[in-house]
């Protein structure tokens, strides 16, 4: 596997998706803890977590933004780790959802990951997101055990897998 220094930027209609930056790290932050995804029994999960600015410097942090209207407001993000493999996390937006915002920064992921040299590219969904990766093309792999008290419940795993464009 390669490292790759350069980061994709895309653009799709008025959303752009670029590399996140420290000052975004609140932004993200207030998304993953206000995500109505984790309400009732699962607000545990996110009620103290952070994206640090130390977070977005040492992982491959890219959010979707509005590049018209407000190129600051953040609709979505993710977060790839590339050794080993993963989508560590993504979010949308409360509001924004079935936008295609999740789509685009799938696609985004996967570009990345390519160029990379990724093969595939593991995820541990919460449970209620497991559809939505499935219609994105990721692949059921397993179960995630439960690890009370941080995760009292099973998780899917997933998989996207990662075709390389022929040279």
């Amino acid at each position: 596997m390669r490292h790759v220094h350069s980061s994709l930027t895309s653009v799709r209609g008025e959303i752009l998706v670029r590399r996140a930056v420290a000052r975004d790290a609140k932004r993200l932050t207030r998304l993953v803890r206000g995500s109505r995804a984790y309400g009732g029994q699962y607000a545990s999960m996110v009620s103290g977590y952070r994206v640090g600015p130390d977070y977005i410097e040492s992982h491959r942090v890219f959010v979707a933004a509005d590049a018209d209207v407000d190129p600051g407001r953040v609709l979505g993000f993710y977060s790839l780790i590339l050794a080993p493999p993963e989508l560590d996390l993504l979010f949308v937006q409360d509001g924004m959802q079935g936008r295609g915002i999740g789509r685009l920064l799938v696609e985004h992921m996967t570009a990345e990951a390519r160029a990379a040299g990724l093969a595939r590219v593991r995820v541990v969904s919460h449970p209620p997101a497991e559809g939505f990766y499935r219609s994105v093309g990721a692949l059921r792999t397993g179960t995630v055990a439960a690890n009370p008290p941080a995760v009292p419940w099973d998780r899917p795993e997933l998989e996207f897998l990662i075709p390389q464009l022929p040279t």
